[in-house]
């Protein structure tokens, strides 16, 4: 029985997977050309499993020789010697492991050549000797660092100045990073190796994608023809909304609802399923998303996720800013302007991860902000965080290490503290905008949910009051959600007195205005 796999590269027989090629329309061609050039995309996302299955569809057509491997043995060796040494293990092995006819495969045991040209030759020799083009997949290329990964380019730069006939057909370098990164490691400045360079920066990188809707549709397909058990176009809908086809969470959701949940095979799968995944996802916080909370203090990751929390980041090329370009490849933020987190699913981990610590000090009883009638009761929630606010906001900001975001922040941990898995909390980050928007979802006894929106504002020293572009903007948020009303809260930096008012927006809807 097949199963959605989470862990390591899929294998046909084992794992629901999609065919590779349709996430890589130009590899073939760029194979075909004979060009050598780079596949980067985050983790998890499927590299792997893309670049071992396309090197058994090559070998199975008979065109070409391919050998897919990983450069993470040898991301230790202490010496380019011994670097160029484990490398060559690792590559004789994979074509080993690949049951390559003995005609293919590599030459046993390699020549021996001076240190710094060990791979060119061996690489070359194998070339000679194999009666078809070699196709070469590079996998984790960026483990490789420093002198061992200068070596390692320049030895394929200048094997590939010898020919197709004379060295190998065609290099895949993947890994996390852009062609741009590998060109100025084996030589400083990208730009200066010209025309004769195999990393020409007219031989553009690919980024691997992530499933588009009807991949995912596509994937949960094949479990519903396997099994019987089928996914509703809401659920579908659903999973693909939380996780915007990221490979590793598409897998997750599907398999925390079958595997972990339990969900008998007789029922349909429902968006409900989908939507308690995502939460216990987020909750567990798996390997793969505790892997990206790691970076969060990293600089350029902060540089970029501190004033998109805050809604203040200007819109950036991510062609030209370094910052965006090693957060996108990291996955953490999709190509868009302006700038959003990759998925809710991410975003949410990221709220919960920087606001836990405060989180963890409030010490408030998430029943009492509950009604005899299910409801919960916002005003007393506000009230409340009013009063926190002035015992506390000032101390919890200033030890925030993302002080630009302090206040939302803040008030998310309380806003998380009191709703306590009792209801769900979308955020929206209005980059550029200067607000967040966060709507809580409260289910009621009867079925139905109670849903809150709010709008967060900060009235900075100097600069205009935000109340009445926030109120414009609430507007649209609320008329965007088909909401009555809303509230509105503003962090004053002046020193202003604490207040709770009620207004109206420029359409007429209620507001609750609260000054903290």
């Amino acid at each position: 029985m097949r199963y959605f796999n989470t862990a390591g590269p899929c294998r046909e027989d084992r794992h629901y997977m999609l065919p590779p090629e349709p996430r890589l329309p130009e590899a073939r061609e760029y194979i075909e050309e004979g060009a050598y050039f780079v596949l980067h995309a985050p983790r998890q996302s499927g590299k792997t499993t893309v670049l071992e299955t396309l090197a058994r569809t090559l070998n199975a057509e008979g065109e070409y020789v391919a050998v897919s491997f990983s450069c993470e043995t040898v991301k230790r060796a202490k010496t380019v010697a011994d670097a160029e040494a484990q490398l060559l293990g690792t590559i004789a092995e994979a074509a080993e492991n690949m049951e390559l006819a003995p005609e293919f495969r590599p030459p046993a045991p390699w020549p021996d050549a001076v240190p710094g040209n060990q791979l060119r030759r061996a690489l070359r020799d194998w070339a000679v000797r194999c009666p078809l083009p070699l196709v070469l997949f590079f996998d984790e290329i960026d483990t490789l660092t420093g002198d061992n990964l200068v070596s390692v380019l320049s030895q394929l730069r200048d094997g590939h100045r010898l020919g197709p006939r004379k060295f190998v057909h065609s290099v895949v370098l993947c890994g996390l990073r852009d062609v741009r990164d590998y060109k100025a490691a084996s030589g400083g400045d990208p730009e200066r190796f010209g025309t004769s360079s195999p990393f020409n920066i007219k031989v553009d990188s690919i980024r691997l994608a992530d499933f588009t809707y009807a991949q995912v549709a596509e994937l949960y397909e094949q479990h519903t023809e396997a099994t019987g058990q089928k996914f509703t176009p809401e659920a579908v809908q659903r999973a693909f909304e939380a996780c915007q086809g990221q490979p590793w969470l598409v897998n997750a959701l599907a398999r925390e609802v079958i595997k972990k949940m339990r969900v008998p095979v007789s029922e349909l799968i429902t968006d409900g399923h989908m939507e308690t995944a995502a939460e216990r996802l987020i909750r567990s916080r798996a390997t793969h998303l505790d892997s990206l909370v790691a970076r969060l203090n990293e600089p350029p990751v902060k540089r970029i996720i501190e004033p998109m929390l805050a809604g203040t980041a200007p819109s950036v090329d991510l062609a030209y800013n370094d910052d965006a370009s090693y957060v996108r490849d990291l996955g953490l933020i999709k190509l868009s302007n302006p700038l959003q987190i990759a998925n809710p699913i991410y975003q949410e981990v990221i709220a919960r991860v920087l606001t836990e610590q405060i989180e963890s000090g409030i010490q408030v009883d998430s029943r009492s902000f509950v009604t005899s009638e299910g409801r919960l009761d916002f005003v007393k929630l506000l009230t409340e965080f009013s009063g926190f606010w002035r015992l506390q906001g000032e101390i919890l900001t200033r030890g925030q290490s993302y002080s630009e975001a302090a206040c939302q922040l803040v008030f998310m941990a309380w806003l998380h503290r009191v709703v306590n898995g009792g209801g769900i909390i979308d955020r929206e980050y209005a980059v550029g905008r200067g607000r967040i928007d966060l709507l809580v979802r409260w289910p009621l006894p009867d079925g139905t949910a109670q849903w809150e929106a709010v709008e967060l504002k900060v009235h900075r020293p100097g600069r205009i009051d935000p109340v009445a572009e926030g109120l414009g903007q609430l507007d649209g948020y609320l008329e965007r959600m088909g909401l009555p009303c809303g509230t509105l809260v503003v962090f004053d930096q002046r020193s202003a007195p604490l207040s709770m008012t009620e207004t109206t927006s420029p359409s007429g809807r209620p507001i609750t205005l609260l000054r903290v």
